[in-house]
């Protein structure tokens, strides 16, 4: 099992490298993907205008390592020559590039030129290293639904599930948080974590011991827990944190980055190969981290659930 962030690189590399194609890559995209290339993980594709393509590269640090150009000259089609790269296994990784999160995040949902399997759900699963010990811990979804149904969070709790298992956690505790730990029929959270929990109970989520409704207290304290009658392994001790909505999710994300000074990596799940956000609040070290992962998850086969 991987414990921090220092170890997901190393174990990366053991897959061997992974081709990752960028659309539109901008200036600042080309030293991380020199410093990927160089630590034996990837081989860049970038995609856009050839000539103005080269002129970026050179003098950059990835002039001096191996990558791949794919001239398209029409912006309008540069997403789709990337995506189509990825979709007839030319490419392994997706990564964002200069291209509008939306317009990845719609792209990526296209029937036809997409990344998403029928029925599935996209969701971003952001990975944490804890400060006083060595555990990495998972909270979803921290970027793309807004509110999702019940049987979305199911989706997105699956696709959490499938990134524990790319890190090695075998038996995965799953705390599904909601405002109250108790089950309120007018906190419609508090049902559908009690709903999840029962499905875990029974064995829908395989291995997963899932757990909820749960507040954020008796989540990271048994003592809390104990103190309202919860008695439960998951208390204190969770893998994978599932929120109600996006609000509480990247609410959440920020304030362990910034208040917490905790470190974050991330992925989008769901899809039929790894894709790669390039999020504000992730640092350019950790951004290598998350290229670490996604080559992590195409030893797994795919990130869809």
């Amino acid at each position: 099992m991987l414990n921090s962030f220092k170890e997901i690189p190393a174990a990366a590399k053991q897959g061997g490298v992974k081709k990752l194609v960028v659309p539109c890559p901008v200036a600042a995209d080309l030293p991380l993907l020199a410093e990927a290339a160089a630590a034996g993980l990837i081989m860049p594709i970038l995609v856009g205008d050839g000539s103005s393509l080269e002129v970026l590269v050179n003098g950059s640090p990835l002039a001096a390592k191996k990558y791949e150009i794919v001239d398209e000259s029409n912006p309008l089609q540069v997403l789709g020559r990337a995506l189509a790269l990825v979709r007839n296994g030319k490419a392994d990784i997706l990564m964002q590039g200069g291209v509008a999160p939306q317009e990845l995040l719609d792209a990526l949902r296209d029937k036809e030129k997409g990344l998403l399997p029928k029925g599935g759900v996209i969701s971003f699963v952001s990975v944490f290293q804890l400060l006083k010990r060595e555990k990495l811990i998972l909270v979803t979804d921290t970027f793309i639904n807004n509110n999702p149904t019940l049987v979305e969070k199911q989706k997105i709790l699956e696709n959490a599930l499938q990134v524990g298992g790319i890190l090695g956690i075998e038996t995965p505790k799953v705390a599904v948080l909601a405002a109250i730990e108790q089950v309120n029929p007018g906190i419609p959270s508090t049902l559908d974590a009690a709903i999840l929990s029962k499905m875990g109970e029974r064995r829908q989520f395989g291995k997963a011991i899932v757990e909820g409704p749960l507040d954020i207290d008796c989540a990271l304290s048994q003592v809390a827990a104990g103190r309202k009658g919860l008695q439960s392994v998951v208390t204190g001790n969770a893998d994978i944190y599932l929120v109600p909505e996006i609000d509480t999710g990247h609410l959440l994300a920020e304030a362990l980055v910034f208040f917490g000074k905790m470190q974050t990596a991330g992925m989008v799940v769901g899809t039929s190969k790894p894709v790669i956000l390039n999020l504000p609040f992730v640092t350019n070290e950790n951004r290598l981290v998350e290229i670490a992962l996604a080559c992590l998850a195409c030893r797994k086969g795919d990130t869809n659930g």
